[in-house]
Order: structure tokens, then C-alpha cells, then sequence
């Protein structure tokens, strides 16, 4: 028994000649794409006795088929950031122990990094075979992802196959999504945004979805349009470029049921504007990798502005304080994650599982609280929170405001080391195309909508901030830069 292959196999018998995935090159429904699942497991089911396998593959349909014919094959799948730069891939490498490396001839060189065998998903390899599903017991772990790494050394977190069946029927149950539905993935099937939202939950729900390599807001809005594509899952930065479309564009967007944001902060007035062009509201999630990763999902039908939704079926999540005592309603302190999502723990790393995994819940290192109806509000992030003058301050309020500013599209907020007041708060800004200010004018705008410690010393005019693979802005590199 396996109790997230022996769900999709019942999906496969029960919409054998449904379309499953769909990108440019590779278009299988869910028999064709069960079969080739199961040919590409038969030659990957020997090897070593190492059981994780890399992939290395942009977001696609070879990339989905990888990851479940290493289930096929009995072994674990550990999905790969292309974007990682060699030395950053070689360190992940190492510490996922890998057998060997499923990839595609562009990403070959890097994957052979370290001496691993690669096996090319071309052609050749993904062809229909007949491999049965293996046995896995629920509390077995079914896949690794590493963590982004925005605050430290990445973490491979290992995930089970319950994790992973129960937050992906928990989020369909939230969602009220159904089989005849079709997705549009634009997202990289190494986060786990991606791997669970729009790999796990449209193949066990048995639905379509299309796969787009790279985000472009014109091929977007084409294969909205023409796939009549009715869930959209995606971070705020893409819902903010399709929001800058003509009005006269909302039709290709007709069809649209669902619009989801995550991966980080929805800005009000990315929302508000996808809204007002797009005509469909955007609704806000919360999740972590180490949980699966969905925890709280606002929805057409229990929605509260400003929040990230009430939690999923079978999720718990509570404000504490520092010794893990419950906080009233709307206070804030750390939120506390339990339910069927919480992960294993990080490989090979059982100080910092012990670090965040206590009692059966997850420390999230999220600042927040949860108001009298049960919706979750996240004010900041415990490990970004800046001590001024003995006021605790988080950057996502000064982010918030700095937002507010018509001029500014992207910001993002630091602690600097300060000899008088130990920290102070430094901004840095991108401005939209066309617009202009000054540090004088975004420091005085902030002065009148913040207490005078929580007002950036300097505000810093870029060109360009680092992000991440789901597009956070990577608050260490923007300290590291500072040294």
C-alpha cells in the first residue's frame, strides 16, 4: 500500500483519457502519463543503495512524470534549484546523498557536478512501461525539498507521503476545487508551492495542468485565454505584472475561478489593481515548506482582507508567546503550526529538526496572531525582527508603507548595526517604470505614517533586488551586500 500512488491510481482508472499535464513539448493524459511514469521507474529502480534521486528540470510535464516514477521506482525524488548558483548546487548535493540525477541536456553539466551519473528525460527515456506501484507505509518519507535558504544555510526537509495526500485533500476540500478544472503552473516544481499546489493536488484530483518553463505575463494571459484555464496559483510580484494589463484584456480572464497568491506578503494594491483590471479577486494563502507547505487559505466564501485565511482542515494554528503559552485572540507572538502537514524533520540535521519541531508543532518563526473568527494575520518574521532602541520592529510594516507610495513597486526593509541604538532600519526600493523620487521625499513619506524609530536612516534607490525561486526578496543578501 501507498497511500499517494494508490490515490492516483485509482485517478488514472477513473480518467484514463482525461488530460493530466500539458507544456510545448509534452502532453500526456492520465493514461499515457501513469505508463510513462511507470517506464522511465524501470530504469531508475537500480542503482545504488542511496535512495534520493535529483531532478534537475524546469517546470514542465517531464519534471511531474520524474517525480512520480521515482516513486514508481521505490526511491525518494529531491527536486533541484536551477537557479542555484554551482558551488550552491554542489553543497545541496552533498547533503542530499544522492544516487544519481534525472535532467534534461541543458541543465546536464551542472547536474553532473560531484561525479553523478545523469539520466537525460528525453525521448528515449520517457517511454510507457508496466512497473506496479510499490508499498510505502504512510509515515514514509516521500520526497525532500530544500529550503531557499533566505535565512541560512539550506535545509532538506523531508516530507511524507501522508504529509502530502492529506495537505493536498485538505487545500482541495478549502478551495472546493473539482476534477474538471484546469490549472496553469508557472511555478518551479522544486518549492514547494509549486510541487504540492500544482503537481500533487491536480494529479490526485484529476484535473489538467499546464505547465509554462518561465513567467511571461503575455504567454500568461495567451494560455489563460486559450487553455480556458479556471485556477491560477502564483506569488504577488506575477498577479502585479498582469495587473498592469488593459482593462480591454480582462475577457481572457473570463473563465477564471480561482486566483491564489502565496510564497510571501500580498501588497494591498497588487490586489486591489489585479482586481480592478482582471476583474478577480486574488486570495491569499499561507504556507510553509515545513508544512507541506499549505496552512491557511482564504476563499471566495470565508475571506477577510488583510489576513492569510482560516487554516486548513486538520491544521491547528495558535499565537504564543516565548514559552509556547497560547496568546489571546488578535495579540501577537510566534505562530505554532500542528496538523497532518508538519514535516519529518531536516535530513541529517536532527539540531535544528529539534530547534523548530517541539511537542508535535512547528515554531514557524512567523510573527502574527489569530483574530476572534479564527483568521490568520501575519505582522513579520521572528528572525527579521529588528530591536531599536528596545523596540521590537518588523520590516514588513515599513515595507508596507514604503508600498503605499505611488512611485515605488518593490521594497524591502533591514536592520543595520547602529552604535547608539543597536539597530536602525534601512530601505531599499525599486521604483516603477516612468516614476521618480527621491530618499528625502520616501523618507518623509514614511515619517508621517510611522513612529520616528521605525523610519528607514537611509532609503537606497535600486536598479534591482535579489530574489529567490518563488521571487522573495532575499533579505541575508541584501546584509551580506551591506558588509
Amino acid at each position: 500500500m501507498n497511500p499517494l500512488l494508490d490515490a492516483f491510481e485509482t485517478v488514472c482508472t477513473e480518467r484514463a483519457e482525461r488530460p493530466a499535464t500539458c507544456d510545448q513539448s509534452l502532453v500526456l493524459d492520465y493514461q499515457s502519463f501513469r505508463a510513462v511514469a511507470a517506464g522511465l521507474a524501470e530504469q531508475i529502480a537500480g542503482g545504488t543503495e542511496r535512495p534520493h534521486v535529483g531532478i534537475l528540470a524546469p517546470t514542465s510535464s517531464a519534471c511531474a512524470v520524474a517525480i512520480f516514477a521515482t516513486w514508481y521506482a521505490g526511491k525518494i525524488p529531491v527536486p533541484l534549484n536551477f537557479l542555484l548558483a554551482p558551488d550552491e548546487l554542489g553543497r545541496v548535493v552533498r547533503d542530499a546523498e544522492l544516487d544519481f540525477v534525472l535532467t534534461i541536456e541543458r541543465f546536464a553539466p551542472a547536474a553532473a557536478a560531484g561525479g553523478l551519473e545523469t539520466l537525460l528525460l528525453t525521448p528515449g527515456t520517457l517511454v510507457a512501461g508496466q512497473r506496479p506501484a510499490p508499498s510505502a507505509a504512510p509515515g514514509d518519507t516521500a520526497v525532500m525539498l530544500y529550503t531557499s535558504g533566505t535565512s541560512g544555510v539550506p535545509k532538506g526537509v523531508c516530507l511524507t507521503f501522508d504529509n502530502l495526500v492529506q495537505n493536498a485533500q485538505a487545500s482541495i476540500a478549502q478551495a472546493r476545487m473539482n476534477a474538471d478544472q484546469v490549472f496553469l503552473s508557472v511555478l518551479p516544481q522544486f518549492h514547494s508551492f509549486g510541487f504540492t499546489t500544482l503537481t500533487v493536488v491536480p494529479l490526485l484530483l484529476g484535473a489538467t495542468v499546464h505547465y509554462l518553463p518561465r513567467f511571461s505575463p503575455v504567454t500568461v494571459m495567451q494560455t489563460l485565454a486559450q487553455k480556458h484555464v479556471t485556477v491560477f496559483i502564483a506569488i504577488p510580484s506575477m498577479f502585479g505584472a498582469l495587473g498592469q494589463m488593459k482593462q480591454g484584456e480582462r475577457a481572457a480572464l473570463a473563465q477564471l475561478e480561482l486566483a491564489i497568491s502565496g510564497g510571501e506578503p500580498l501588497p494591498a494594491r497588487v490586489a486591489d489593481k489585479f482586481a480592478e483590471r482582471c476583474g478577480v479577486a486574488i486570495h491569499e494563502g499561507y504556507g510553509l515548506t515545513e508544512t507541506s507547505p499549505v496552512v491557511s487559505l482564504n476563499t471566495p466564501w470565508a475571506r477577510r482582507t488583510g489576513s492569510v485565511g482560516r487554516p486548513l482542515p486538520g491544521v491547528e494554528v495558535a499565537a504564543v508567546d516565548g514559552h509556547g503559552h497560547a496568546l489571546p485572540a488578535g495579540q501577537d507572538g510566534e505562530l505554532l503550526v500542528r496538523g497532518h502537514g508538519v514535516m519529518r524533520g531536516y535530513y541529517n540535521n536532527p539540531e535544528a529538526t529539534a530547534a523548530v519541531l517541539r511537542d508535535a508543532a512547528l515554531w514557524t518563526g512567523d510573527i502574527g496572531h489569530v483574530d476572534a473568527d479564527g483568521f490568520i494575520h501575519i505582522t513579520g518574521r521572528a528572525k527579521e525582527m529588528m530591536i531599536i532602541g528596545g523596540e521590537n520592529v518588523f520590516p514588513l510594516e515599513i515595507e508596507g508603507v514604503l508600498l503605499d507610495h505611488p512611485a515605488v513597486t518593490e521594497a524591502a526593509a533591514i536592520g543595520a548595526p547602529d552604535d547608539l541604538r543597536g539597530e536602525v532600519p534601512v530601505a531599499f526600493v525599486i521604483l516603477k517604470e516612468g516614476a521618480s523620487a527621491t530618499e528625502t521625499e520616501l523618507r518623509h513619506f514614511c515619517r508621517e505614517r510611522l513612529a520616528g524609530f521605525k523610519v528607514p536612516r537611509d532609503v537606497h534607490i535600486a536598479a534591482d533586488l535579489p530574489h529567490g525561486p518563488t521571487g522573495k526578496i532575499l533579505k541575508r543578501a541584501l546584509k551580506r551586500d551591506r558588509r
